[in-house]
């Protein structure tokens, strides 16, 4: 009788232990965006809370490794996810083999989920699928793929979006949500990329996949990861906004816009954090009560968000968020990472370092004057009309979009291969085509008028064309009459000219439509970035007259 009552003592003793409550859990989450395969770090300017620019050094693999190795000092449980391009875009040290270099950092990293982002579709279906699963089979890269090392085994982190499926069997490319178990609570991670992609991505590399409404796929795996238990929900997505009056460290900014906004309205009440991207801008805002954030871009910035979160109940009770600046050499690195960047840095160098031309100035900038003009823009402008002049080419366009990084020479302003490759880096070939003066009118005007577009973009002209614009106009008619010049002649709407631009322009990317009605189109074949490194080689110090910001000379907005 008496172990009886000893055994029954004893388990009411541990059922009462198994049903008392436990604590609020403390969640940490640490997100990363648009990474685009900047191994090394690169210069990053910001406006502090004080409201003062500053311009560092930050991101790259060794800084990011150092700084996750002391967030996980404080959080061994800590789940780092992504919100879309990792890679593509990516500079010559990452871009050279495949971005696989990329993909293994971040394996390294120990990130856990990464949204699609629009341009892990640059080499196609295909190719993003192999980097998921490894294999050297990538038809688009074949030159490329398993170069670095002879065996590619893929991302072991996970790629998710809920809104893209195949057109013909209405099957999710890749899975939409995932589990994660965080100290005994079951966060659902689920992934989205903007539905506007196929209008930034080149159309055979998107064709037969469908890109449906964000936030209703986003709801739809709200209730099916609900179902398998999940408990705590986050969202990370490749879609953006702009927070322009707030440094990226403030916390709580109300003013967040952009397509961003309008997604989030929408999302299920459950849906507490959001990470995005693709504006590559670094806020930390509220909308409706949500947190929402984005960690600039190149491995700049990391966002560090904390929740406690009843464990019971899954209720989330706090959310706090930081935005964590990168700093190469503020912790050690991960010796794995180092020996890595290392091994890519030496198997690249030779052609990396190979010198192009010299350009006369230590940089040519990308930076857009008021107008939209930028040195860097005319300089391309330029160079692509000059490859195709013996196909009759007399205008030429470029997407500021395209243009990734400023031109910056070495010792002696003398140009790298590696550096020119930063500046153009997707490979794109030059189309050339024919376009009445009616169509290219059309073409000026849609720059402000790209209705899923979520900012304006003033295409980069070379120097034949010039012509001045008028903000306080309405859309579809801020061209001024009459000012329109070709090699200083006006504009003839009737008349036919050969214009250039790349294969991702030619097809109405970047939503300017009026390309599509260029007639006569001819894929060179011939890449951008092989026109600019061929007009370097051919005009010694051609950044010289183009490295200012001085009033434009091709482009020009009227002064209110």
């Amino acid at each position: 009788m008496l172990r009886r009552l000893l055994v029954s003592s004893l388990a009411l003793a541990l059922a009462g232990c198994a049903s008392a409550p436990r604590g609020p859990v403390e969640l940490n989450l640490v997100g990363l965006n648009d990474f685009h395969g900047n191994l090394e770090p690169s210069k990053y300017s910001y406006k502090d809370l004080n409201g003062k620019i500053q311009t560092v050094q930050a991101g790259g693999i060794e800084a990011l490794s150092g700084t996750m190795r002391a967030l996980r000092r404080e959080d061994k449980d800590l789940l780092f996810v992504g919100a879309g391009d990792l890679v593509g875009a990516s500079p010559a040290l990452s871009s050279m083999w495949a971005d696989e270099p990329s993909i293994e950092a971040m394996n390294l990293l120990g990130l856990n989920d990464s949204s699609l982002g629009n341009h892990e579709f640059d080499a196609g279906r295909k190719e993003l699928l192999r980097q998921q699963n490894g294999g050297c089979d990538s038809p688009m890269r074949t030159e490329k793929a398993c170069q670095l090392e002879p065996n590619f085994g893929g991302a072991k982190f996970h790629y998710l979006a809920a809104n893209v499926t195949d057109s013909a069997t209405g099957q999710l490319l890749v899975p939409g949500w995932r589990i994660e178990d965080v100290k005994g609570v079951k966060v659902g991670v689920i992934g989205a990329v903007l539905q506007g992609t196929p209008s930034v991505a080149v159309s055979w590399s998107v064709r037969g996949l469908s890109f449906g409404d964000e936030a209703t796929a986003i709801n739809q795996a709200v209730g099916q990861a609900r179902a398998k238990g999940a408990q705590v929900f986050v969202v990370l997505i490749h879609e953006g906004g702009f927070a322009k009056e707030s440094s990226p460290f403030q916390q709580d900014c109300a003013h967040l816009e952009g397509p961003i906004v309008d997604i989030v309205r929408k999302l299920d009440p459950a849906v507490r954090v959001v990470f995005s991207g693709h504006s590559h801008t670094g806020y930390l805002c509220k909308v409706d009560g949500r947190v929402v954030s984005q960690a600039a871009s190149m491995g700049h910035l990391l966002t560090r968000v904390q929740m406690k979160v009843d464990s019971q109940s899954g209720k989330v009770e706090a959310i706090d968020a930081h935005n964590v600046l990168v700093k190469p050499g503020e912790y050690e690195a991960d010796p794995k990472v180092s020996a890595l960047l290392a091994k890519v840095k030496a198997r690249s160098a030779a052609l990396l370092a190979k010198p192009v031309s010299n350009i006369g100035v230590p940089v040519v900038s990308r930076k857009n004057s008021a107008s939209g003009e930028s040195p860097l823009g005319d300089l391309i402008g330029d160079a692509i009309v000059a490859a195709m002049r013996e196909q009759g080419a007399q205008i030429g366009f470029m997407n500021p979009g395209g243009i990734r990084k400023d031109l910056e020479a070495g010792s002696d302003n003398v140009v790298s291969f590696g550096q020119a490759q930063a500046v153009l880096p997707f490979g794109n070939t030059l189309v050339v085509m024919d376009m009445s003066g009616a169509q290219l009118r059309a073409l000026l005007e849609q720059q402000w008028d790209r209705p899923p577009a979520s900012e304006t973009s003033i295409l980069q002209v070379s120097g034949a064309l010039s012509y001045r614009w008028d903000e306080s106009k309405p859309k579809g008619s801020r061209i001024v009459p009459g000012s329109v010049k070709v090699n200083g002649a006006p504009l003839d709407d009737a008349k036919t000219y050969r214009v250039v631009a790349n294969n991702f322009l030619a097809e109405g990317g970047d939503e300017f439509p009026a390309f599509k009605q260029a007639t006569n189109k001819v894929d060179t074949q011939m890449r951008d970035l092989d026109a600019l490194i061929a007009y370097l080689k051919q005009h010694p110090g051609a950044g010289v007259p183009a490295a200012s910001l001085a009033p434009s000379a091709r482009i020009e907005k009227v002064k209110q």
